[in-house]
């Protein structure tokens, strides 16, 4: 009979990441722990305050209630879940793992084996004029050929002297620059904003404007003269049926996936089954997991095989991540068997 237990910890950020949301210090996860036969499953439930509908009081309580259901002999099923995205991912991970009977494993591939990495992109997180420069510097010396600046915290015009300057230096053919919004932009100077961004060959920027405004956004994609790519729009939509229409009426040209804000990872597939039909590109990103979550998604996105650079370079931001064989050989994202993980019990 399966056995399950959560524990939560606290991960601290090694330089505060700042958004246009606002400054993060540290964010809590909590950890699925499935048990049978002798073997263990492991699963991470992320969430991030301010972004995660989900995390409000009850929050908890639903992780304590799958745990009960889960020792009184009955798994709950996906549909249970709905609401509560973070926690499928998390259940959805630990029961991959469990099933492979491995610590860490969940879909074995050259990926794991230590064979191939995945493409990644270096992300550079929001700070004043300097301290962007010298984060983007650091990424450069590292060998990185994808940068995802994240905007719209300074003011506008010190963004585009950045960029400028960025540009002047690199061009787009020795690097490729991806702009992260997060909803920053009103929908009446959204486009003014873009056109000026698209001056410096912006390879795409994600979510301009907030959240739920398809009608603003669906012209925002058609007008802009760069690509622009859907993410925070998709939280919350799980039905197929809605999938469809917000991709049909929005057309963006890219979807950004985080399985934990998405539902998991079978959200994730269908997300990526309509968005081919439509000829919508995508790639997948971590949503600040630690290591454990970061797996789940670098596994699975390998088995995808993935067209593009992936955004699956969180895993070096905080001072206290668990141990884990991911590692970081330049722009690439591995896998090394022979590295040990940590012991989710002893943290």
């Amino acid at each position: 009979m399966m056995k399950a237990a959560i524990k939560k910890y606290e991960l601290n950020f090694i330089t505060p990441g700042q958004t246009s949301r606002g400054t993060l210090y540290s964010k809590p996860s909590w950890f699925f722990i499935l048990t049978q036969n002798g073997f263990t499953g492991i699963g991470e439930c992320s969430v991030i305050p301010g972004l995660n509908p989900e995390y409000q009081e009850g929050y908890e309580k639903k992780l304590t209630e799958v745990v009960d259901q889960i020792n009184a002999g009955s798994t709950p099923a996906p549909g249970q879940l709905e609401g509560f995205p973070s926690v499928q991912f998390g259940l959805e991970a630990a029961l991959l793992n469990l099933e492979q009977k491995h610590k860490g494993m969940l879909f074995p591939s050259a990926f794991t084996r230590g064979e191939a990495g995945i493409p990644i992109n270096g992300l550079i997180w929001m700070g004043n004029k300097q301290q962007m420069q010298e984060r983007i510097r650091e990424k450069l010396d590292l060998g990185f050929k994808v940068l995802k600046l994240k905007v719209g915290a300074l003011n506008f015009d010190e963004e585009a002297a950045l960029l400028k300057n960025l540009r002047k230096q690199f061009s787009p053919d020795t690097l490729e620059i991806r702009l992260d919004a997060n909803g920053a932009f009103s929908p009446h100077d959204a486009l003014q904003k873009l056109e000026v961004l698209a001056g410096f060959h912006i390879h795409s920027i994600e979510q301009p404007i907030q959240a739920n405004q398809w009608e603003q956004m669906a012209h925002i994609c058609t007008s802009s003269p760069l690509p622009v790519a859907l993410d925070e729009e998709l939280i919350g939509v799980s039905k197929t049926e809605t999938k469809e229409q917000l991709l049909s009426q929005i057309k963006p040209q890219f979807i950004i996936l985080k399985p934990s804000l998405l539902g998991g990872l079978e959200h994730s597939n269908k997300w990526i089954e309509l968005a081919e039909k439509r000829n919508i590109g995508w790639w997948a990103t971590s949503a600040l997991e630690s290591n454990v979550g970061l797996n789940a998604i670098a596994q699975w996105t390998f088995t995808k095989n993935p067209k593009t650079v992936q955004g699956l370079g969180t895993g070096q931001v905080f001072s206290n991540n668990i141990a884990s064989p991911l590692t970081l050989n330049g722009p690439e994202l591995f896998y090394k068997p022979v590295k040990q993980w940590g012991n989710i019990s002893d943290i």
